[in-house]
């Protein structure tokens, strides 16, 4: 099966890249970017340090998605995307995050990277609701997998089981 739902904690996941839901500075946060910025170490503050901001204090803009290597995670490299903040609906989010997964998935191609895990983007502070979020989520990475050979294999990490099973339903579901 190329698309995986694993509970868990993705900082310890062995693939090729974890995707960080980032803020637009990459400069670590709360929730799943602490995370992975605290496992990861010093290291990768450094690199996002290194890429340049787009405008001040911005080196991310939400919907596109940037590469660093994963210093001291398992994965190899970590893709930061940053998801759009919940509003309501009415004001881009799901054309937004669908950006999120896409733009993560075509540096992933790029990189020549054969297994990519993500976490809920925009669930946690963002507000996304869960089960709008990952139906996004399901369809922009099936979309993605209908015309392209890499990544071989996406995992949906979530850190627990009621999430889990929101994206085991959506996957069931066609």
């Amino acid at each position: 099966m190329r698309i995986e739902v694993v509970e868990g904690d993705i900082t310890r996941l062995t693939v090729d890249a974890i995707v960080n839901a980032a803020n637009e500075r990459m400069l670590g946060g709360g929730g799943v970017d602490g995370a992975i910025h605290r496992a990861a170490g010093p290291g990768l503050l450094e690199a996002c340090r290194a890429v340049p901001e787009v405008r001040p204090g911005v080196r991310c803009p939400t919907g596109q998605a940037r590469i660093t290597g994963g210093h001291r995670l398992p994965a190899r490299y970590v893709i930061h995307t940053v998801g759009p903040v919940w509003h309501g609906g009415a004001s881009g989010e799901p054309e937004l995050l669908a950006a999120c997964y896409h733009e993560s998935l075509r540096l992933a191609e790029a990189h020549g990277i054969g297994s990519i895990a993500f976490p809920a983007i925009s669930c946690g502070v963002y507000g996304y609701p869960p089960e709008l979020a990952v139906q996004v989520a399901v369809h922009a990475v099936r979309d993605w997998l209908a015309t392209h050979a890499l990544p071989e294999r996406v995992l949906f990490c979530c850190f627990g089981a009621g999430m889990a099973q929101v994206y085991r339903t959506a996957l069931q579901a066609r």
